[in-house]
């Protein structure tokens, strides 16, 4: 009865999750710093990863993949708008699994050090979250070279250059400072639910 309880709980912490990441997505869709729109979903991906474990977290970050690359499907993104034009299986690839593998690897940084320190682990996993997310998009947009000197950089720019500092650099140190700020909420949440899922430890 009470795994029931409990699993049936886990359940409705995810879909609230989904729904956040959802809205904040959608939201943040039409906040641009530098050359990209700004990511506030990681910060409930990196929730739902400590909460629920690394394969909720590689959900919740596949969903935020998936609204990435619709908006630039639509054109409600105007950067991935024009990666698609060129690259439409490797950018759903790229957007896809980079939220997915940030939200897996916040949640297996959690899993890893929350029994030495919860509160370690709590910051540790909010920062790897954009810190992966950021990473893996630097990597994956070097495959798309031409595309991005054709159409965003400026002259005596290198693809180097304008990833890590214009179109990565500001978002990068946003998200990543948000979600350190918010770390101290984080962990309190996470203690809360693990106390109400299993009031013995």
């Amino acid at each position: 009865m009470k795994t029931t309880k409990q699993n049936t709980l886990k359940m409705v912490e995810l879909a609230v999750l989904m729904a956040l990441v959802a809205v904040l997505q959608i939201t943040g869709t039409g906040i641009m710093l530098g050359g990209t729109p700004v990511s506030l979903v990681l910060i409930p991906i990196a929730l739902g990863a400590m909460l629920l474990g690394p394969w909720a977290g590689a959900l919740l970050g596949l969903e935020f993949g998936v609204i990435v690359f619709l908006a630039g499907l639509f054109g409600a993104d105007g950067f991935t708008f024009i990666l698609i034009q060129d690259h439409p299986i490797y950018t759903a690839i790229l957007c896809l699994g980079k939220g997915a593998l940030a939200g897996l690897a916040a949640g297996i940084v959690y899993r890893l050090l929350e029994k030495k320190n919860v509160y370690a682990a709590v910051f540790a996993a909010a920062a790897a979250t954009p810190i992966v997310n950021t990473a893996i998009f630097i990597l994956g947009a070097l495959g798309m070279q031409q595309t991005l000197v054709s159409n965003f950089l400026a002259e005596g720019q290198t693809v180097i250059y304008f990833l890590i500092v214009v179109c990565a650099g500001i978002n990068f140190i946003f998200e990543f400072c948000l979600n350190l700020l918010v770390a101290p909420a984080l962990a309190r949440v996470v203690d809360a639910v693990q106390r109400r899922l299993f009031p013995s430890k």
